[in-house]
């Protein structure tokens, strides 16, 4: 079957290719989609039917690079793929986050989205590309997908803004978003960006949304093309008759608690005796539908929450619509990690902590893009106890993985270069309470926790979580540091972090269709008044990183030496450095850079790494008159003995230097082979070393 790919000029210079009908043809519906030598397949399959008693969407995204698909092989041991690496999940919950929506209201067959990497040029992601590619397979299957999704990358390269840039270019850029929408509106954005404004954040919006529209007007054309018949959805309304009884039986009970000013616990409390009290009155007349009842429960007090937030501008714990939640803050609380901090708002705590580590703690990378370690990583953790329930604890969930991504990209450009900061750092968020946006007080408690442990970050950052309501007249409330139940019942979840001069990072999902760009600019202005107010809360505890690092924290020494001396300190077979790392107790890092070799030496003991360095230099020639060494005694003669200081490199400990009392014999106090720590006095002419044993030793 011969290939016949349509394309679209979707920005200025980027052209997508689709086909379909050729790959994966028992699939209900498949696509493959090109830019350049990338070629993703995106299959979709959907339930005929629902599952009985099943009373959710599940909708399922996996998204995976075949290594083959860049002439690689993956690390590792075992040579093929595994489990999906972090990149793959986050590239699949950005697909996930903007097709959701876009499902029929009520249906409820499974529905599963497979996107493959099938070949790569090493330029342009996949990961946008399958999103479009998402949305053009569901749309040509008889899946009930009626409206195009498409996703694109807005980068910003010396001052311009440029849609799915390549590789190569997201190198220099400033500001790296996924933008996510139709042809109407944005549905979710993603990104991380260095103290742009909100004026700049929209204008790339914008720009990313211009090209949205051109691709879906694009599958349209498809789907009409080589599009299926959709099949019939049955979505079936509510017993009219049962929703009359139970709204006889609530009132307006869901509407009183929800105003009644009430914390998380009691709140869940009240609002399930209410539901429990309505099962109980209606069992013996729908014995068969409990979770029916349950449903129309929950659709109740959605709408009293609604109506609340809409028509008195009132919030379930009695906050207006701007209002935040009280803040306290502590840092320092644990004394023996190397930074760490609490963060609390409202009933959301993170417990954060910072360790420094080595270049040898740096994680290592494998996708089909990045091979380079990371020296800056932040893990987040939302144990069952968080949230007041059991539940049983496997691995991470894709959940952590996107909250923990979100608060490393807020964090990571005010971290300072390993220039100036050699140190690997890595953050742990525990979430210990949780009540809403418990990513953005990972961002608080991280920045705090980073700046106790003395990392010299360039400005402190907070986030927060700001939510939307829109009614049915398209009236609209934009509420700030949302909790759980306004997230769960609002339009809008938009999380933003930055400092005082401007965003670092941003995540955005929007449940309703055809919210406008001035609403979008409302929140973001909103956002940073309530990120100012955060910022001055943290400042309460800690406003400037620390001066010293902790005691527990590795030391390091940096020095640099000619390239061509790199060989003689790491010795054959690494022999030399590694007798060094041993004697000494330290860890040596040597990079080449140009024309000289940059050594970096950490330890946990200072001294041990002045020990370290002046063995460095004395291997490459820079011995130092005045500087203390411990070297290896290796001959004795009767005038004194000749220690080495490092392979290569002798002097002589005259016998009246060894001690401040006369010695008969050198052999009374040194054998061959012992380790004594000299004093380098004089580099005579030639470079004869005259050593001191008994300036160390305090003359009694």
């Amino acid at each position: 079957m011969k290939a016949d790919f349509r394309s679209v000029e979707f920005a200025p210079g980027k052209v997508l290719s689709i086909e379909t009908g050729r790959l994966a043809k028992q699939a209900h519906g498949s696509v493959v989609a090109r830019m350049g030598d990338t070629m993703v397949l995106a299959t979709a399959v959907g339930a005929s039917e629902p599952k009985p008693g099943q009373g959710f969407f599940p909708l399922s995204v996996d998204f995976r690079e075949n290594y083959a698909a860049a002439g690689k092989f993956p690390g590792g041991f075992i040579k093929r793929e595994g489990r999906p690496s972090e990149k793959e999940i986050l590239s699949a919950r950005l697909i996930d986050r903007t097709i959701r929506p876009m499902f029929p209201e009520g249906y409820l067959n499974e529905v599963q989205v497979m996107v493959q990497v099938i070949s790569s040029d090493g330029q342009n992601d996949g990961d946008v590309i399958g999103g479009t590619a998402s949305s053009l397979a569901l749309l040509v299957s008889d899946i009930p997908f009626n409206e195009p999704i498409a996703e694109v990358r807005v980068a910003r390269v010396d001052g311009a803004f440029v849609v799915n840039p390549t590789v190569d270019q997201m190198k220099k850029a400033d500001m790296d978003m996924v933008i996510g929408g139709t042809a109407e509106s944005v549905a979710m954005v993603e990104g991380e960006m260095d103290e742009v404004s909100e004026a700049e954040m929209i204008q790339a919006i914008r720009v990313g949304h211009e090209a949205i529209v051109k691709l879906c007007a694009f599958q349209t054309e498809i789907q009409k093309e080589f599009g299926k018949e959709k099949r019939e959805v049955e979505i079936v309304a509510p017993d009219a008759t049962l929703v009359a009884k139970i709204k006889e039986i609530v009132g307006d009970r869901f509407l009183t608690t929800s105003k009644a000013g009430l914390g998380k616990k009691e709140y869940s409390n009240a609002i399930k005796e209410i539901v429990n009290e309505v099962q109980e009155k209606l069992e013996e007349a729908y014995p068969e539908q409990g979770g029916d009842i349950s449903e129309i429960c929950h659709d109740l007090q959605k709408d009293a929450l609604r109506t609340l937030i809409l028509r008195d501008k009132y919030r379930i714990d009695g906050r207006a619509p701007g209002d935040i939640r009280a803040i306290w803050t502590e840092v320092g609380y644990l004394p023996r990690t190397h930074g760490s901090a609490i963060f609390t708002r409202g009933e959301t705590q993170a417990l954060v902590t910072v360790t420094l580590g080595t270049k040898r703690d740096e994680q290592s990378v494998d996708t089909l893009f990045d091979t380079e370690s990371k020296r800056f990583m932040l893990n987040y953790n939302f144990p069952p106890y968080c949230t007041g329930e059991v539940k049983m604890k496997f691995s991470v969930s894709r959940r952590e993985i996107g909250h923990g991504n979100l608060a490393e990209r807020a964090l990571k450009r005010m971290v300072p270069g390993a220039e100036e900061f050699a140190y690997t750092i890595r953050i742990v968020s525990d979430i210990l309470e949780s009540n809403g946006s418990s990513s953005m007080a990972s961002v608080c408690g991280g920045s705090m926790a980073m700046m106790d442990a003395g990392v010299p970050v360039k400005k402190p950052v907070a986030g927060i979580a700001m939510g939307m309501v829109v009614g049915e007249d398209g009236s609209t409330v934009v509420l700030s540091d949302i909790q759980g139940e306004e997230d769960h019942f609002g339009d809008m979840d938009f999380k933003v972090t930055g400092t005082v001069d401007g965003i670092t990072a941003c995540q955005m999902d929007i449940k309703v269709r055809g919210v406008s760009f001035e609403v979008m600019e409302e929140a973001m202005l909103d956002a940073r008044k309530g990120r100012l107010h955060i910022l001055e809360k943290m400042a309460e505890s800690i406003s400037m990183p620390r001066a010293e690092l902790s005691r527990f924290a590795p030391s390091f020494r940096r020095i640099e030496i000619g390239s061509d001396q790199i060989g003689a300190v790491i010795g054959p077979g690494g022999k030399v450095i590694q007798g060094i790392q041993k004697e000494t107790g330290t860890e040596i890092n040597i990079e080449e850079q140009g024309n000289k070799g940059i050594v970096i030496v950490s330890a946990v003991d200072a001294d041990a790494a002045e020990a370290a360095i002046a063995r460095i230099k004395a291997i490459t020639g820079s011995l130092e008159e005045g500087e203390i060494y411990e070297g290896t005694v290796r001959s004795i003669k009767e005038y004194g003995a000749f220690v080495e200081l490092v392979p290569g490199k002798e002097g002589l400990l005259h016998i009246s230097e060894i001690d401040h009392r006369r010695i008969a014999r050198v052999e009374d106090v040194l054998q061959e082979g012992d380790k004594v720590s000299v004093k380098l006095l004089k580099i005579e002419n030639g470079g004869k070393l005259r050593l001191s044993r008994k300036a160390l030793i305090p003359n009694e």
